[in-house]
């Protein structure tokens, strides 16, 4: 036997509304925000509306409506966290893996040291005396009086610079990184 759909509101209406502010004020302390309280309540409350039909009248509907409450919350932080660690674990990919094009092969002396030229000097005298003149990091230290740990930054620095002005340079040229893909060669 059916039960008459303006029945069958009105007794929603009688069971489940009187709730509707412990709801919200429960949905509001558990999450922090007045919208996503909102939000939850009246998934609450069409969750609650889909499923009436199994509700048994006369039984603790705020029971029932807090049941489905703590599931809806559930579900919301599951989501939410799934949706933190994944952009957390994109920033940190983002800030330890740093694209360095590739430096073309066909470049020549000139368009290296056009690129060379481009690169600050404190950064530039360190890469000259540690790559190019073959120094020790100790050496150069004691040439230019810093400690080896800057010498190894501004160096580290350095390559960066010269690296993505010489792949400037070679894509001005036409040379691409596709074309030289797995071609890397030290400066």
């Amino acid at each position: 036997m059916s039960v008459a759909p303006d029945t069958k509101r009105q007794h929603f209406e009688q069971a489940a509304l009187p709730h509707l502010n412990d709801l919200y004020r429960t949905a509001s302390g558990m999450t922090g925000s007045r919208q996503e309280a909102e939000d939850l309540v009246q998934e609450v409350y069409l969750e609650a509306w889909k499923s009436f039909h199994r509700f048994e009248l006369g039984t603790n509907c705020r029971a029932w409506l807090f049941k489905i409450l703590f599931h809806r919350v559930q579900h919301y932080r599951r989501k939410w966290y799934q949706w933190i660690s994944r952009s957390q674990s994109d920033e940190l990919l983002m800030d330890t893996l740093k694209y360095e094009p590739p430096i073309p092969e066909k470049l020549s002396d000139e368009d290296i040291l056009a690129g060379l030229s481009k690169v600050p000097e404190q950064f530039r005298e360190v890469l000259l005396l540690a790559d190019v003149e073959e120094f020790s990091y100790k050496e150069v230290a004691e040439m230019l009086g810093i400690p080896i740990g800057t010498v190894m930054s501004r160096l580290s620095r350095a390559r960066a610079h010269l690296r993505r002005e010489v792949a400037a340079v070679a894509a001005s040229f036409g040379i691409h990184a596709a074309e030289t893909q797995g071609k890397r060669q030290s400066v």
